[in-house]
């Protein structure tokens, strides 16, 4: 049994480096600036919540929300980068004029309400933390991110991203990141890393397809769909239904993302391939949610979420020590001989995962 008292924070963000770093190396100063603006202000974060974090200047959340409902509050940055920001909507005020914070707000909530009524937890710490977002962060930046304590989002340059709050998923993309901080802590690096990325991909999609009433076929499965810029050739940052195929960009190159684990990417960029390898777990998602139907919240999530939270998952893991506790879970849950059972374990066969 692996314990988790630690809840390490760490700096996620939804872009990935490997795209900034394409975008930072083009001739173009209106796409190179921006990129680098970004992958510098994002370096300097990551090293400041290291730094927090080593020395133990994180004290972690001091106010509770109520069991049943959020406590929600959106903070403007200004375009500046000091957080908070100045606060502009808080717990049941009514919408204002600025759609930034109206969409935030709107994000939060769906997260909370996706992790209470589906899961019975209450937000992202099980216990209530107050969930606080950032809007208008620094000029032209192409990112958002959880920093351990809030989300924050850029409203992008406006040539390859737009505003970051457009789409949901994002949203709960990132605050999943902190469910798996509060839980399993997974390492943010190589395997581990990688299936973090993934938990906040499955949760931010299945966020998004229940604030819609999307059954797993009637969804896109798309990551970011919305935050690309108009004249990208892309739909999303990633997809989990078709890994590789969410964009094909003269500007940001091809999706490198592989499906199954015969194109394994080696690397030690990027947290050793954390944003690339995840499309590997996320389409074994992709495969047992459309297999069993329905809500893919319902059956196939429900599975996820056990893993996650359930004390087992090493923060160490590999995908194969992920795969054989899904597995687990879905025999335990639902059945040995069940469609769950099958359904799960023919997702990771088909991505080459072993269970062992």
């Amino acid at each position: 049994m692996t314990t988790h008292g630690g809840f390490e924070p760490v700096f996620c963000t939804v872009v990935p480096p490997h795209v900034l770093d394409r975008l930072a190396r083009h001739d173009d100063p209106a796409l190179s600036r921006p990129a680098r603006r970004t992958l510098v202000r994002d370096s300097e974060l990551r090293s400041r919540r290291r730094v927090t974090t080593e020395f133990g200047l994180w004290a972690g959340p001091t106010a509770k929300a109520p069991s049943d409902r959020p406590l929600r509050s959106v903070h403007d940055a200004g375009h500046g980068t000091d957080l908070p920001g100045t606060k502009v909507r808080g717990e049941g005020d009514d919408p204002g004029q600025d759609a930034s914070v109206n969409r935030a707000y709107s994000g939060l909530g769906a997260t909370f309400d996706l992790f209470l009524k589906a899961y019975g937890r209450h937000s992202i710490d099980g216990d209530g933390l107050p969930l606080d977002a950032t809007v208008h962060y620094d000029e032209d930046y192409n990112n958002a991110f959880w920093n351990g304590e809030q989300m924050v989002f850029g409203d992008g340059d406006g040539e390859i991203f737009v505003d970051f709050t457009q789409s949901v998923d994002v949203i709960g993309h990132e605050l999943a990141h902190g469910v798996t901080q509060y839980t399993a802590n997974l390492t943010y690096y190589g395997q581990p890393g990688a299936l973090n990325e993934s938990m906040s991909d499955v949760f931010g999609s299945l966020i998004k397809q229940y604030s819609l009433g999307q059954t797993a076929a009637e969804a896109d499965w798309l990551v970011g769909a919305g935050i690309l810029a108009p004249g990208v050739s892309g739909s999303a940052l990633r997809s989990m239904k078709a890994p590789g195929t969410a964009y094909d960009d003269d500007v940001l190159g091809k999706d490198p993302q592989p499906a199954t684990m015969d194109d394994y990417v080696r690397t030690g960029r990027d947290n050793g391939g954390v944003h690339i390898n995840s499309g590997i777990p996320n389409h074994a998602f992709y495969l047992a949610a459309t297999a069993l139907g329905g809500f893919a919240w319902e059956k196939a999530g429900r599975i996820w979420y056990d893993v996650l939270t359930g004390g087992e998952l090493s923060e160490r893991a590999l995908f194969t020590d992920f795969a054989g506790l899904t597995v687990k879970a879905a025999r335990e849950r639902f059945g040995d001989g069940g469609d769950e059972f099958q359904a799960v374990s023919k997702a990771w066969e088909q991505v080459g995962v072993r269970i062992l």
